[in-house]
């Protein structure tokens, strides 16, 4: 996604046994072997795609208006017909990163619009994927800041937005909100910090100074914790990064000192801000704002812990040198796993569970 510079496979073979407090679930055993990455033929960004039935249906932005594709798997989205489903026939000017969920019998695609500093989240809704979509409809976000890559998600009973956005009127850095909501379009109640930029590896980016966390994209893992998974660092060099946030067991998901996060990148070209453990990419650079490609795009039917799972994301060809990074962005297909029994940190303090790890 644009930050603040404009602002499946086969199950594995064998398992690992889990050990320390968590001694219960199994730990998938790494394959170590990353294959040549599918690189879809659609050379975009933001990549939304959701699984309803046996259909694959995505959304995507070209800028300024937005289109749906639908196929029978995630690789035939490519040669799918992109259709378009919203004009924007206001002006709103950019059009970013949208994000489509199927809630109940209704498909809702969230994404921002604006310029400058006057970016804020929109939705629209229609009983049909590619067709029939309402007008846009700005979503009244708490204290009306600067809004980008919004999406909704229920958890526990309880609908909740999440988005990245500014804490007051000017771009310094990007943080991640969570807030409350009464419908797919309602937001209701105070925002609330989840995640900021303050970890070293979430910093590297010098040119320009780049304080990023954006995409944040929701799964819930074999113990029913809640996970936000988001991209830290520049969207337009090679630090672009995906990291973890954990809820702890039965944590408050609107109170920040609930969620722990990883301590390094899990997916990333820069080994030098991998979390202990995780490798960097071998073919794709700038990777980041994924999409899990869940059932209906529901957190509470994401897989088990075991084999792996479709993943999307964006990304640059490592060989492609020099590049202008936005410009040159493609939709991978990958894949991810449940990691169990791992622990992050957070100064004296600590919290063991699932993590995640992605493939290319």
């Amino acid at each position: 996604m644009r930050a603040l510079k404009s602002l499946l496979a086969s199950a594995l073979l064998g398992l690992l046994p889990a050990c320390g407090p968590e001694a219960s679930p199994p730990v998938p055993e790494d394959t170590g072997t990353s294959q040549q990455p599918v690189r879809l033929g659609i050379k975009n960004a933001d990549p939304s795609i959701i699984r309803v039935g046996s259909t694959y249906i995505s959304a995507e932005s070209d800028g300024s208006r937005l289109y749906v594709r639908t196929a029978a798997s995630v690789a035939a989205l490519a040669s799918a017909a992109r259709t378009q489903v919203w004009g924007n026939p206001t002006g709103l000017g950019e059009v970013w990163a949208p994000e489509i969920v199927r809630d109940g019998t209704t498909y809702v695609i969230y994404f921002a619009a604006g310029t400058g500093d006057g970016h804020r989240m929109y939705a629209i809704q229609s009983q049909t994927p590619n067709a029939g979509y309402s007008g846009a409809v700005r979503m009244a976000l708490p204290d009306d800041k600067w809004a980008i890559d919004g999406t909704a998600f229920t958890y526990r009973g309880q609908r909740f937005f999440v988005w990245s956005g500014w804490v007051g009127n000017q771009n310094g850095e990007q943080t991640l909100f969570l807030a409350r909501m009464s419908n797919a379009t309602t937001v209701t109640g105070p925002r609330a910090v989840i995640s900021q930029p303050r970890e070293w590896w979430e910093k590297v980016d010098v040119n320009p100074p780049t304080r990023v966390n954006e995409g944040p994209e929701v799964i819930i893992d074999p113990n029913g914790q809640l996970h936000v998974v988001y991209s830290a660092n520049g969207s337009w060099d090679t630090n672009y990064c995906l990291a973890d946030l954990r809820l702890r067991a039965d944590g408050d998901p609107m109170y920040v000192w609930d969620w722990f996060k990883s301590n390094g990148c899990l997916f990333g070209a820069n080994g030098g801000i991998m979390m202990s453990g995780w490798d960097p990419t071998l073919y794709a650079k700038g990777v980041g704002h994924h999409s899990f490609v869940l059932l209906n795009g529901d957190p509470n039917t994401s897989p088990p812990a075991g084999p792996q799972f479709p993943l999307a994301y964006h990304g640059v060809p490592k060989a492609d040198f020099p590049n202008p990074f936005w410009s040159g962005r493609y939709w991978y297909s990958g894949t991810f796993q449940w990691w169990g029994n791992i622990t992050y940190t957070r100064g004296s303090e600590s919290n063991t569970g699932w993590s995640l790890k992605f493939y290319e």
